[in-house]
């Protein structure tokens, strides 16, 4: 069965410390092509932000959807992930007759979908939705990086990279973090 209306959505950030796991939802314009989507892990900085530049311009819709470190460390990160979702196909305005979601986790939509594995490198809706939620992640850490100097946030995106636990016993836990994941649960004590 053909469906007329398909919305890509997948989500990032689910592995970091800091700030919100992001999501974003897209349905793309069949009549405006759009070369050399991919999974956005395996697209450099630069080539995400021109494709996410063509992706806002020729997509029917699109849409970003957020769950806040906070939102995170009260429902677990499998939860706000399912959230962000949720939220990232609210925002798009228009309906899909069906959601393609990358992993194996479907949230609960108003429409019927499915989920694929790595759909991120297989499916131009969720690369698209892969890229946009990518990017608009990495420019939230930047935002964070100069809110928070000296903890490396724009180059480790949040991730918890050796220099990334060393800030946070050099310099303590600031706003933003997730208290609920263990490198930093272990630095608070709580």
């Amino acid at each position: 069965m053909k469906h007329k209306i398909v919305v890509g959505i997948d989500e990032v950030g689910r592995g970091c410390l800091v700030g919100a796991v992001v999501a974003a939802a897209v349905i793309l314009n069949p009549e405006k092509p759009i070369d050399g989507l991919a999974d956005s892990k395996k697209l450099s900085e630069k080539r995400r932000q021109q494709l996410a530049t063509e992706i806002r311009e020729k997509s029917f819709a699109w849409a970003i959807g957020r769950a806040e470190a906070s939102e995170i460390d009260e429902i677990n990160i499998l939860h706000a992930s399912m959230l962000a979702m949720q939220r990232a196909y609210s925002g798009l305005g228009i309906g899909a007759d069906w959601a393609m979601v990358d992993g194996n986790r479907y949230p609960e939509l108003p429409i019927a979908g499915e989920t694929v594995i790595k759909g991120d490198q297989k499916i131009p809706e969720i690369s698209a939705a892969s890229i946009l939620a990518k990017v608009a992640r990495d420019d939230e850490m930047k935002i964070l990086d100069a809110m928070l100097p000296g903890y490396g946030i724009a180059g480790h995106k949040g991730y918890p990279t050796r220099s990334h636990i060393e800030q946070l016993d050099i310099q303590g836990i600031p706003d933003y973090y997730r208290h609920s994941f263990s490198p930093v649960r272990l630095r608070t004590g709580k």
